[in-house]
């Protein structure tokens, strides 16, 4: 009755972001599907697909510095406008590619593009969500991450097989701008919007100003400024210990299947689906624990920590699945499931920490940043990933490259939970802690 009255709109938007997030997933995964036959036709070893992914998170990294700035400044309805037609154009521009130098420059052009769907997502979900529910509603937009993951291999190793690997790229490409129809027909942000009542709208601000806060709201603080904060650190640090394991579990995942038990084509789908399957359903339960909690009277701050604390336990397992796979592949399948549905619920609330600590209008700017180390941790993943497995496979035993990886995987989210623990021991909005 409560939600009747206050409205639902919000949770609109968070749709609107969710399909934006699941066709932006969609069109980076497709590479990775469709490597086996890229392989073959031009001749790729393992050093050059790290490469080719290494120049997508670098342009991604390099896209993410400056997304976020241009989101703040440009606004989320135009920016994530831009940003999905900019990445649509890229994703099916591989489609007309020719040579292995062709893919790093088409990788190049979408990472740098597809940049702008996390710091638009978040500030999106920053404008449109109260604190008490940002976690919730990050981790359902963040789900479609995982729904990206999860159509990839159901629908582009058919497309493949029935048309060729180009029309993979071009009709996934090309959904982009279905999405940009519904974008204009149904966001503006909250002021503006004219289906918003003013119950929702007095919701969603309702914990706009806490204590301690209000100077912060009033004061400008310049974009290298940010740099100076704890704040900031703590995300930056964060993503860059953690992300590069979602990247290795994105761009390897199959790779790993065909490796380890010879599977490629369509028979990675059900396996794959069920990583991310469980990856969905773990960004949802990420963000609904710490809204469960704030309404038992915990604080925002307490419950996002003590949240973040029990996903980063369930990553540690992870570093067995390369031996208990050698039992059956499917316990191998359920443990990165697990791992990556920590993930997932890691994501949901690392994102929010920025919106707790900062000023709706930078939120962008700080997203990016993080957004940034993510992705150059996600590069020299790539990097190790590749260099490891053209060594081990070399040996005849390219199993061992996957455990090494496996390890590091297990271990980086309590890692990431430490030092940001020591750098935020307690609750501090920006504008009270620098370095």
């Amino acid at each position: 009755m409560q939600q009747q009255a206050i409205g639902r709109y919000r949770w609109t938007i968070c749709a609107l972001v969710f399909f934006a997030t699941t066709i932006n997933y969609l069109d980076r995964a497709v590479i990775s599907l469709l490597k086996s036959d890229l392989e073959k036709q031009f001749d790729w070893t393992e050093t050059d697909y790290s490469n080719i992914v290494i120049a997508f998170q670098l342009s991604y990294a390099l896209g993410l510095l400056f997304a976020g700035r241009f989101i703040d400044k440009v606004g989320t309805k135009l920016g994530y406008a831009i940003a999905t037609a900019a990445w649509s154009v890229a994703a099916i521009c591989h489609g007309f590619v020719n040579s292995t130098f062709g893919f790093g420059v088409a990788r190049s052009f979408l990472g740098i593009t597809e940049a702008g769907n996390f710091p638009a997502a978040v500030k999106v979900t920053a404008e449109w969500f109260p604190k008490k529910e940002r976690a919730f509603a990050t981790g359902i937009f963040n789900s479609g991450a995982n729904v990206g993951a999860i159509a990839a291999p159901l629908v582009v190793p058919a497309i493949a097989a029935s048309m060729g690997w180009w029309w993979a790229f071009i009709l996934t490409g090309a959904i982009g701008f279905l999405w940009l129809v519904a974008w204009f027909a149904f966001y503006e942000i909250p002021a503006k919007h004219k289906r918003l009542s003013k119950a929702e709208f007095d919701h969603i601000h309702s914990d706009d100003v806490a204590p301690g806060t209000t100077q912060t709201e009033q004061n400008n603080i310049s974009w290298m400024e940010l740099f100076q904060y704890r704040q900031t650190w703590a995300f930056i640090l964060g993503k860059f210990l953690t992300d590069p394991v979602w990247w290795f579990y994105l761009f390897w995942l199959p790779a790993f299947l065909k490796a380890q038990y010879g599977m490629e084509g369509t028979a990675v789908s059900l396996p794959v689906a069920l990583v991310y399957t469980m990856s969905s359903a773990g960004s949802i339960f990420g963000g609904w624990l710490p809204m469960r909690l704030i309404r038992q009277q915990w604080t925002v701050f307490r419950a996002r920590k003590s949240s973040m604390f029990i996903y980063a336990l369930f990553s540690l397992p992870v570093a067995f699945a390369q031996y208990l796979g050698a039992f059956n592949m499917w316990y191998a399948i359920i443990i990165i499931g697990i791992a990556a549905a920590g993930h997932q619920a890691w994501s949901a609330n690392i994102y929010t920490t920025v919106s707790d600590v900062f000023p709706k209008k930078y939120v962008g700017s700080v997203i990016g940043m993080g957004g940034m180390a993510g992705a150059l941790g996600g590069l020299l993943i790539a990097k190790l990933a590749g260099i490891l497995f053209d060594h081990f496979k070399a040996a005849g035993n390219i199993e061992t490259g996957y455990y090494i990886m496996f390890i590091i995987c297990g271990v980086a989210y309590i890692t990431a939970w430490i030092i940001m623990h020591f750098l935020l021991p307690k609750q501090q909005s920006a504008g009270v802690r620098k370095m």
